[in-house]
């Protein structure tokens, strides 16, 4: 049974975004709000944690699981970005995007696309979101709570909890989730190919 951590929007209780930081230390796969909706999430280099995920959402290891970080600049160790990447992510972050990039050697071979090393990445802009990183002190992986044969990401933290009561460790719900799932662009090509549209606008890539 999933445990259940209700938190204030505005000021997250320390208290459990700490006990929740401390289940992904431990191994747990949680669920979280980020402005994108609810991501699931494990600590990062959780093999284990990252197996859970996709067999939650049915994903195969050539969909793109992110690195998720509280600020940009933490987004070097993990991805290689030139000039053109990194003036565009840093143009679009924090916010409801997801970048795919060339993984630095860092990345666990777990989280990669198997055929380009490739990876996704992510800053959320959400109190909450930012509060676990920062208590975990390093990366979630994450992927979009959308379940499978659904279209959008779910928002509601009761909803998960009895939806995925036997599948993750604990919900984590300041009640603001966003309703839409993240822009994703790729920016491993010549030009940003818009993935998927989403809840960041996709101008600066067009």
């Amino acid at each position: 049974m999933a445990r259940y951590y209700p938190v204030h929007p505005e000021n997250p209780q320390q208290r459990s975004i700490n006990q929740t930081a401390e289940l992904l230390r431990d191994g747990a796969v949680i669920a979280y709000p980020t402005d994108s909706g609810f991501a699931l999430g494990a600590a990062y280099g959780n093999r284990a944690g990252i197996e859970r995920i996709r067999r939650i959402r049915e994903l195969d290891e050539r969909h793109h699981l992110s690195v998720v970080v509280s600020d940009f600049a933490q987004l070097g160790r993990y991805v290689e970005m030139g000039n053109r990447q990194f003036r565009a992510v840093k143009a679009a972050t924090p916010g409801p995007y997801t970048f795919i990039l060339r993984a630095s050697r860092d990345v666990p071979r777990s989280m990669l696309h198997p055929s380009h090393r490739t990876v996704g990445a992510r800053v959320p802009n959400h109190v909450t979101a930012l509060a676990l990183i920062n208590a975990l002190d390093e990366p979630i992986v994450s992927s979009t709570l959308v379940l499978p044969g659904q279209d959008e990401p779910l928002a509601d933290g009761w909803q998960i909890k009895e939806a995925l009561d036997n599948d993750v460790d604990a919900v984590l719900d300041s009640g603001d989730a966003g309703r839409l799932p993240t822009t994703v662009i790729d920016l491993t090509g010549d030009e940003p190919l818009i993935v998927r549209r989403g809840g960041g606008g996709t101008e600066l890539f067009e």
